[in-house]
C-alpha cells in the first residue's frame, strides 16, 4: 500500500479538488473531443506527479552506531574535504545528495543520537547543485551527537523549486537512525559533514536510497 507523507496531505487534497473541477469543466470550456481528452489526461498526469512526490515508502533501517545511512534518496554530487564554517569550524568530509523532483523527499536521520544544534537560515533559491547553495540558499542545519561515531552535521538545502523546508529536529531530543527528520518540497539537496577519517562507501554519481543504504562508517 502506498503511503504519503503528512506534509503532503493539504497539497494532495487541494490538487484533487482542482483536478476534479478541471476534468468536469473541460467539456464546458472546450468544444472538441481532442481538446477535452488532452486537458483531462494532462490533469491526471499532474495529479500522479504530486502523489509520487509526496510518497513515503516504509523503509526498514538496521540500526548501527558505526554507520551513516543515506538521509534521502538521490544522487551523490559532492564528496570532498572542506572547511565547515557554521558549527565545527574545522575540516570535515562533505557528502552531498541531490534530489530531483521525482525522488522521495523524506529526510531521515542518518544516525541515532542527541540533537546538539538545529537552526533555520532564510536565503536564496539557487539551483540545488550550485556551489554556493550550501551557504546562500534557504536551509536548515542540524548536528547530531553520537558517542560511538562522533558528531555529524547535516544540512537541508532548498533548490530553485523548493519553497519550504520542514525540519523536525529539536535541540536536546534523542533521535533514532532512519526515522523521519523532515521534508523538503520540490527539488533540493542534503549535505552531510562527517569527521575526517570516515570511510566513505559511495562515489560521485551513485544513486542512494534513504533510510537503508550505508554510505559511510567509522
Amino acid at each position: 500500500m502506498i503511503r504519503f507523507h503528512k506534509e503532503g496531505y493539504k497539497i494532495i487534497s487541494i490538487t484533487f479538488i482542482i483536478a476534479i473541477a478541471i476534468i468536469l469543466g473541460a467539456e464546458k470550456i472546450f468544444h472538441t473531443t481532442l481538446a477535452i481528452k488532452i486537458t483531462q489526461v494532462l490533469t491526471l498526469g499532474f495529479v500522479v506527479l504530486i502523489l509520487q512526490f509526496f510518497r513515503n515508502p516504509n523503509r526498514k533501517t538496521t540500526l548501527n552506531d558505526a554507520h551513516i545511512i543515506a538521509p534521502v534518496d538521490g544522487k551523490v554530487v559532492v564528496i570532498e574535504e572542506v572547511e565547515e564554517p557554521e558549527f565545527f569550524k574545522d575540516k570535515r568530509i562533505q557528502v552531498s545528495i541531490f534530489m530531483s523532483p521525482i525522488n522521495v523527499h523524506v529526510t531521515r536521520y542518518a544516525m541515532s543520537g542527541t540533537i546538539a544544534y538545529s537552526k533555520y537560515h532564510p536565503g536564496k533559491y539557487l539551483v540545488a547543485w550550485h556551489p554556493k547553495a550550501s551557504t546562500e540558499n534557504e536551509r536548515t542545519t542540524v548536528v547530531i551527537q553520537n558517542e560511538t561515531f562522533g558528531n555529524i552535521l547535516y544540512r537541508q538545502i532548498a533548490g530553485a523549486l523548493a519553497k519550504r523546508i520542514v525540519n523536525y529536529a529539536k535541540e536536546g531530543e534523542m533521535v533514532t537512525q532512519g526515522t523521519d527528520a523532515g521534508f523538503i518540497k520540490f527539488g533540493s539537496r542534503v549535505d552531510l559533514f562527517l569527521p575526517i577519517g570516515t570511510k566513505i562507501h559511495v562515489k560521485l554519481g551513485d544513486k542512494v536510497k534513504g533510510g537503508v543504504q550505508v554510505i559511510a562508517e567509522k
